[in-house]
């Protein structure tokens, strides 16, 4: 299932059942794993390595240089990638910037047309670029999140698990789990009610998520409040060191729902 016009490295392992297109162009050394499909035009730079059942659309560019005037072509840097991701049109993702280091996507992704991972980056599962968006070097992303179309997310920022952020954000600081954001510059609105029940997390579940939102929104400790599998992953996430100086701000929106609002 090889077009006789790709151009692929002969350092390059390709598992079982990939196809690769027309005029694709796979450089080595690098590794595409078992049912894998790279589209016509699609580029791979070196040391890329992906896993099983991702596809990677046409005139998408993964692994090229970092944009880091300090970086030293000749430093072997990795892109590593897992299983079952799609990369539609355009979209950009570079390796990292240090000797040995790796920018790091999980599996499930879902990366739309011209979105963009910058170098050193770190991404977990299920989480998904709407067009445009552009996540800047050294990022570190949760899993099951969702960037609007355009967001704008600056480098070394934190994005927790569950959050949302709408179309156009501007992200300059960590975005708190579970949060729905906006704006420019970027504001903690309400919780990410949707996401949150489509993920299964109801009940007192919900609920313990709601009480910490509240006493975060007041400037308050969680001290006493459940030790749920998400506040356990809320209280680590505040707990871990940040280079962008700490959360959002937020804006006084209630939701509908007057037992969950976060004024």
């Amino acid at each position: 299932m090889i077009h006789p016009t790709a151009l692929i490295s002969s350092d390059v392992d390709l598992g079982q059942g990939v196809e690769v297109g027309p005029f694709a162009v796979i450089e080595g050394p690098g590794r595409i794993g078992d049912e894998s499909i790279i589209e016509g035009h699609a580029v791979l730079k070196p040391y890329v390595y992906l896993g099983q059942r991702n596809r990677v659309h046409s005139t998408a560019v993964l692994g090229g240089l970092p944009q880091d005037l300090s970086f030293h072509p000749a430093m072997v840097t990795r892109l590593e990638i897992g299983d079952d991701n799609i990369f539609r049109e355009g979209v950009t993702i570079s390796r990292a910037t240090r000797e040995g280091e790796a920018t790091r996507i999980g599996s499930g992704n879902y990366f739309m047309n011209h979105s963009h991972l910058g170098h050193d980056g770190v991404m977990g599962d299920h989480n998904i670029l709407a067009s445009g968006a552009t996540l800047g070097g050294h990022t570190e992303v949760g899993d099951r999140v969702f960037f609007g179309g355009g967001a704008m997310v600056h480098q070394f920022c934190r994005i927790g698990s569950y959050a949302i952020l709408q179309g156009l954000a501007g992200i300059n600081k960590d975005v708190m789990p579970f949060a729905l954001v906006g704006g420019r510059p970027g504001k903690h609105y309400r919780l990410n009610l949707i996401g949150l029940r489509r993920a299964g997390i109801e009940g007192d579940r919900l609920k313990a998520v709601s009480a910490a939102f509240r006493r975060l929104r007041a400037r308050q400790d969680l001290e006493g409040l459940p030790d749920t599998e998400e506040l356990k992953y809320l209280r680590a996430f505040l707990a871990s060191s940040s280079r962008r100086g700490g959360l959002l701000g937020f804006i006084d929106v209630a939701t509908r729902d007057g037992d969950l609002r976060t004024r």
